[in-house]
């Protein structure tokens, strides 16, 4: 394996010419379900579509070994790249670009599940029909586990995330997720991702806010489902090392991160004696398990506009 990772392709990559690249980060991940997925729209897309997954990482050998297998097996052109140490979300999504052949990229996450079977062959008739710069499907809950332990982020994501496409229409930059995203090749080239975000959050939101200045940002009502509900302890984590991703968007976009409620909130807690005092608190009480959802959710929220609090200036 070499610094740039391993590559292997099934037999129908060599001889495809596709049009729309589907591209599929993960690290710890097992991607195959969604993959088997696709590949039944095989036959609807008629050689227009190619997958390219990458493992950012993971170091797992026996799901290297599963995945080659799944790969090979399949009918859709694919190809995996394994990396043998991870370079984190941007430089990933960039990387899987440079792979891609299609002169449209479908950014899809690998804990997404598509809700309709016409999900890539509606995908596959966008652009051929339209072409269009830039294009969010939307996401749902559709498919995701019912449990207890998820109930928190279910309630958070069914309310800031899960928008029907009329809704994100109104504000095309703020409703853009890589998790089931399709950006034509020359937007991409023009507009990357920023490697300088690290950990996790805002680095497609940020991406977005730039490309909404120079592209049509066209909302579809075309969903997959976020299978990957957290608990409110992981949720939580992934606030924590989001706040530094948080403030690099307020200082590169500060008109239009003014007008999110997130930042609002941020900028009201910044004022209040004791905020550092205040987060351990609102972190505890989303984590209690006997308050009501709607309360738990509320202070989780809290919870993170008081880390961006910290973040910002």
């Amino acid at each position: 394996m070499t610094a740039k990772g391993r590559v292997f392709a099934n037999p129908t990559w060599k001889v495809a010419s596709p049009v729309v690249s589907v591209l599929i980060p993960f690290l710890g991940d097992d991607p195959s379900v969604l993959l088997k997925l696709l590949d039944e729209e095989a036959g609807a897309v008629d050689g227009s579509v190619e997958i390219v997954v990458l493992d950012d990482g993971t170091r797992d050998p026996e799901l290297t070994k599963r995945l080659t297998a799944v790969i090979k097996a399949m009918t859709l052109p694919a190809r995996l790249i394994t990396l043998p140490r991870n370079e984190g979300r941007s430089i990933g999504r960039n990387r899987l670009a440079t792979a891609a052949r299609g002169g449209s990229l479908l950014f899809l996450d690998s804990d997404m599940r598509p809700d309709y079977r016409r999900f890539l062959r509606d995908w596959a008739d966008l652009v051929a029909r339209e072409d269009p710069p830039v294009a969010f499907g939307g996401i749902s809950l559709l498919q995701a586990p019912v449990e207890p332990r998820f109930a928190v982020h279910r309630a958070m994501a069914t309310k800031s995330e899960c928008v029907a496409y009329t809704v994100r229409a109104r504000q095309p930059e703020k409703y853009v997720y890589t998790s089931n995203l399709l950006v034509r090749r020359d937007v991409f080239a023009a507009e990357s991702f920023d490697p300088g975000f690290s950990g996790w959050g805002w680095e497609d939101v940020e991406w977005a806010m730039r490309v909404s200045g120079r592209f049509r940002v066209l909302h579809v009502d075309n969903p997959a489902t976020h299978m990957g509900l957290d608990t409110v302890a992981a949720l939580a984590g992934k606030y924590e090392q989001s706040a530094p991703n948080f403030a690099r968007v307020v200082d590169r976009h500060p008109a239009i991160v003014s007008t999110y409620p997130s930042y609002r909130a941020a900028r009201l807690l910044k004022r209040l004696p004791g905020i550092d005092q205040l987060r351990p608190l609102l972190r505890r009480a989303a984590e209690t398990e006997w308050l009501p959802v709607p309360t738990r959710a509320f202070s989780l929220r809290l919870y993170r506009a008081a880390l961006y609090a910290g973040a910002i200036a």
